[in-house]
């Protein structure tokens, strides 16, 4: 092997050199390059000189930069000879492990689907900014979360509702100042700072400008999509000095928009803090109910108006709280769904649905339907209902069962039609679209859904006797729905009047409301037939009596 080597030292260390992958310049005191190996020279006249001065003027002796397409590392070493000094640079090719950081960084603070900064990029901006601010300084956090966001999602499909995200962060980039910074930190939701702010009403003006924005259609796919957001605004100073005090205000002042009309901006106010208070105590009340079992029954009949048959029963929620009062479900059901709790309620009314059919049978009727209530976002969730259906028709009693939905859960385009009702007919049970006339009402899309029932909301009900106009779309949506097949139920009835108008000019026989009975626990309605059974039964039959006892109505 030593005969194949050259036998010249100094040449074979140049040989060497020259095969380095890294490039090496060497360059004496007076900055002339007298050495620089194949490596170096491919990467051009900038190496062998810029960089290298850049390098030594460095205090780490090294420096990174951008040659053409390739980033190139340049680490300058003092190098000294017997009478000279000398300067020894190593440029080594970066590129592929620079575009790797690049890529690590861009995970760690972009939001891949938008391209704006994410949750950590922006706190970590918001901090940054929070150090730095002087006395004088104000600035304000908006926290912007799209209404119906999920119903756009399903209906149009989840590469529209990505679409719809980037057209969204795009029409509102295009209002802010280069001073401003957007994020997005979840699903639907983004957050704004704008920096720096004048006064109160003109940063207001501005958010209500940008919520205007986002109300003008988007042209996605073809279609043409209505879209809002609801807004909540923190000031600073004013409403906290802390980042995570300025997002709880204004998640909090959103919020107020949520439960109000949406699509609006609200400002932080102290009442409202109050408020997410107290609504977190009704949450942590809520977890403990549910994991306490404390949800009952109560149960209201679905009355035929000529014969005083009860034909059906519905079956709705209450909460027996610690106090052992009865709440109803206006007081925190829709807690429950945005927070993911309904599916265990649902079930647990299930089971207690099920544990009570012997007394409904006996109050009711043996033949009586048994209508459970279905919440529209979880007729959607095929998961749950696959578990649900498994678990009715485990029962052996699913034919008795009506299941209710509202119209919106018919019409999220395809996914419960094709993979949810399918189960649901497979047990046996059947399907009601509740409080009709209210939600996403078409009467062309009413002729697509295959439902067995047909609840007309209380809305069209309430003094029908009075209105000649509300007469007119009753009668439509009555004909269209026994023309399809679809048993027809007036809810909402409560007076005389009103059962006396839809007994003379509709084909409506099956009626629901206070008039027949308000909805009762199983050992109220006991109750209530005891008393109906003494001197006073005629009481029973008085139009503000609690319930018109089953058994003084007629079993179907």
């Amino acid at each position: 092997m030593s005969q194949s080597l050259p036998s010249d030292r100094q040449s074979l260390l140049e040989a060497a050199l020259q095969t380095l992958p890294v490039g090496v310049v060497v360059h004496d005191a007076r900055g002339l390059c007298v050495l620089a190996n194949a490596a170096a020279r491919a990467l051009g006249p900038k190496a062998l000189h810029d960089l290298p001065e850049a390098a030594c003027n460095q205090p780490e002796g090294a420096v990174i930069e951008e040659i053409g397409e390739r980033v190139v590392e340049a680490r300058a070493l003092p190098l000294h000879g017997e009478r000279d000094a000398f300067t020894l640079t190593t440029l080594a090719d970066v590129t592929q492990h620079h575009r790797i950081q690049r890529e690590l960084i861009a995970r760690a603070f972009i939001d891949a689907l938008t391209g704006l900064p994410n949750r950590t990029m922006f706190e970590q901006s918001i901090e940054e900014l929070l150090v730095e601010v002087g006395p004088a300084d104000r600035f304000a956090l908006a926290f912007i979360d799209l209404d119906n966001f999920k119903h756009i999602n399903d209906y149009y499909s989840h590469d529209a509702g990505d679409a719809l995200l980037r057209k969204v962060a795009d029409r509102i980039r295009g209002a802010l100042r280069p001073s401003d910074l957007l994020a997005r930190i979840g699903g639907d939701e983004f957050v704004l700072l704008l920096n720096p702010i004048s006064d109160p009403s003109s940063t207001l003006a501005t958010v209500q400008g940008i919520s205007e924005r986002l109300k003008q259609p988007f042209f996605i796919d073809g279609h043409e999509i209505f879209a809002s957001a609801s807004i909540g605004l923190s000031l600073f100073p004013e409403h906290g000095t802390t980042y995570e005090v300025l997002r709880r205000q204004a998640d909090n002042a959103m919020y107020r928009v949520k439960g109000g009309v949406k699509g609006g901006v609200s400002v932080f106010e102290e009442t409202m803090s109050h408020a997410a208070t107290a609504r977190m105590a009704v949450e942590q009340r809520l977890r403990l109910a549910i994991r306490d079992r404390c949800f009952c029954c109560a149960f209201q009949p679905k009355v035929d108006m000529r014969t005083h048959a009860v034909l059906g029963v519905e079956v709705l929620l209450r909460w027996r709280d610690e106090l052992g009062m009865i709440q109803a479900p206006g007081d925190f059901i829709e807690l429950a769904i945005e927070l993911g709790l309904i599916n265990e309620i649902t079930l647990q009314v299930l089971a207690e649905t099920v544990r009570a059919m012997p007394d409904i049978d006996e109050v009711f009727g043996p033949d009586v339907s048994v209508s459970l209530n279905i919440a529209a976002k979880q007729a959607c969730d095929v998961p749950f209902m696959a578990a649900f259906c498994d678990a009715l028709g485990e029962t052996g009693l699913a034919r008795r069962f009506v299941l209710e939905l509202t119209e919106e859960a018919f019409f999220t385009k395809g996914r419960f039609q094709r993979d949810v009702l399918p189960r649901i007919r497979a047990i046996g049970a059947r399907v009601s679209i509740d409080d009709f006339g209210v939600g996403y009402s078409s009467l062309a899309a009413l002729a697509e859904i295959t439902a067995d029932e047909l609840k007309i909301d209380r809305s069209f009900i309430t003094d029908i006797d009075k209105r000649p106009r509300s007469q007119i779309v009753l009668k439509a949506i009555e004909s269209l729905g026994l023309a399809l097949g679809m048993s027809v139920v007036a809810e909402g009835v409560e007076t005389f009047e009103e059962v006396a108008y839809l007994l003379g000019a509709t084909q409506i026989r099956c009626a629901q409301g206070f008039y027949y009975a308000k909805p009762m626990l199983i050992d109220q309605i006991r109750l209530t037939e005891e008393r109906a059974a003494g001197p006073r039964a005629t009481v029973a039959h008085n139009r503000n009596s609690d319930f018109r006892s089953p058994n003084l109505l007629r079993r179907a």
